[in-house]
């Protein structure tokens, strides 16, 4: 499972574990707080009517009095009340007052008078002197139908409890309250949710979005591949810092013990050569022999420093990451002036072509043309062509140059751009540094391009140089 996945699964976990305690705390906690702010304003309204109804309930006209006249007044009043947008016409109270032993001697409804409620909590724990209420279901059935009944007592001048009024009241007068209120609890927080699982999309996103950055980076650093550190903020561009600098002074370390190694190994033949002919030079010698000996020095000389000169142009072009200078330029222009820097008397160079524009390094691009020419004229035969094809076409510009060598062996083919790799020149040459072409695949990779050697079909080898055109 993708680390941005995992961290998604894990972020909506929270999200959903929030909502359904959110939903836990609704139901726990805001529905029987509705209820419990009711019971207590029914606590109150009991108390005030126990009050003005003691006169009318010790004189016996509680059932006729004063008081059961106004409560029907009430009954039959319009309210006309809007609520916090719900309307309310008539009153939902039902008040009732039983003596004594329990039994109802006065029902605003109209309806148990004469029954014995002794045995409901409300007037059982009223009449012992305690606090009585009770909630219970009008249709045993039903269980939204539950009625909450809060009692206060009747007490006589002595302070006997004498009787007990009870004030009830539907519950389901509150269900619109607490359905609208759970209503916008529930649209909140769903719009809370989507915005919550919307951030943590983002966030997952850019979370793998920057590990897959580096994992990219980290997997072309791998392969060889020039690569720089992504752009990141924060940790993950600090990360991307250390690796790139751990991978510079890894590659550097390496490219160094690689570098003498191999650097070594080449120039012990031409060493060996300069010493040999330095030693002989030495001793008694005809005139013809030491002018031989002499011009071997310095043919071997030159070799050295050739292979110097191209060792470290080679070296400043696999360390460069990316171009520093990059122009638009038209490729045959470029061809023309490598053209004339190698042009020599014994072997001619041709060249053909149209118009090609590229963007990049003129000076790169012009010495990796150099570097192609000289190796194909240094395996021409003399007096005969090289010849070079600047063509463009499906968003590519080709450089071919084309030798009138023997061609390269099959087993040469995969290696003739390794560093260091050369092949003996006819009529004897001897072989080059072996950088050119490498330096040539090199100047190919950094624009975007690619350098290839094959044998050409009429004879003969064709170095290609493949760019992207501009």
């Amino acid at each position: 499972m993708r680390i941005g996945l995992r961290v998604f699964l894990g972020y909506f976990a929270i999200v959903a574990l929030a909502a359904l305690l959110l939903a836990r705390v609704f139901v726990a906690e805001v529905k029987p707080g509705v209820r419990q702010a009711m019971e207590d304003t029914l606590n109150e309204t009991a108390n005030m009517l126990a009050e003005i109804a003691t006169d009318d309930f010790l004189a016996g006209h509680i059932a006729d009095g004063r008081f059961a006249q106004r409560v029907e007044a009430v009954s039959a009043r319009d309210l006309g009340a809007d609520i916090w947008g719900f309307s309310k016409r008539a009153a939902t109270t039902r008040i009732y007052v039983t003596d004594a032993r329990g039994v109802v001697v006065f029902d605003s409804a109209g309806r148990d008078v004469g029954k014995n409620y002794s045995r409901w909590n409300d007037v059982y724990l009223t009449l012992r002197g305690k606090y009585g209420a009770r909630s219970t279901r009008s249709d045993p059935d039903d269980p939204n139908s539950t009625v909450m009944h809060v009692a206060a007592p009747l007490r006589d001048a002595n302070g006997r409890i004498v009787g007990v009024l009870t004030v009830a009241k539907p519950n389901q007068t509150l269900a619109p309250f607490i359905a609208r209120s759970q209503a916008k609890v529930m649209k909140w927080g769903w719009l809370l949710m989507g915005v919550a699982l919307l951030i943590g999309l983002t966030t997952a996103w850019w979370f793998a979005r920057q590990l897959g950055a580096l994992q990219r980076y980290a997997h072309a650093v791998t392969a060889g591949e020039r690569a720089s550190p992504p752009k990141a903020a924060g940790e993950f561009g600090d990360l991307g810092q250390a690796l790139e600098t751990m991978r510079t002074r890894l590659e550097g370390k390496q490219y160094v013990e690689q570098y003498v190694h191999t650097l070594t190994h080449e120039m012990k033949s031409p060493l060996a050569a300069i010493r040999g002919s330095a030693e002989l030079l030495e001793g008694p010698m005809a005139e013809a022999d030491r002018q031989r000996f002499a011009a071997a020095i310095r043919a071997q000389s030159e070799r050295l420093a050739q292979m110097i000169d191209k060792l470290l142009a080679l070296a400043a072009v696999e360390h460069k990451q990316q171009l520093e200078v990059r122009e638009r330029m038209e490729l045959n222009a470029v061809a023309e002036d490598a053209i004339a820097h190698c042009a020599k008397g014994d072997v001619e160079i041709q060249h053909h072509g149209g118009l090609c524009y590229v963007e990049g390094d003129p000076f790169l691009l012009r010495q990796a043309i150099v570097n192609m020419l000289d190796n194909a004229v240094s395996f021409s035969p003399k007096g005969r062509i090289v010849n070079v094809d600047v063509s463009g076409g499906d968003g590519l510009c080709h450089v071919r140059v084309i030798d009138a060598g023997p061609g390269v062996p099959d087993y040469a083919l995969p290696r003739v751009f390794e560093r260091f790799y050369s092949l003996p020149r006819p009529e004897g040459g001897s072989r080059s540094s072996g950088l050119g072409l490498c330096f040539v695949a090199e100047v190919a990779k950094l624009h975007g391009g690619r350098a290839t050697l094959e044998n050409f079909r009429n004879g003969g080898a064709i170095a290609t140089l493949e760019l992207p055109e501009a």
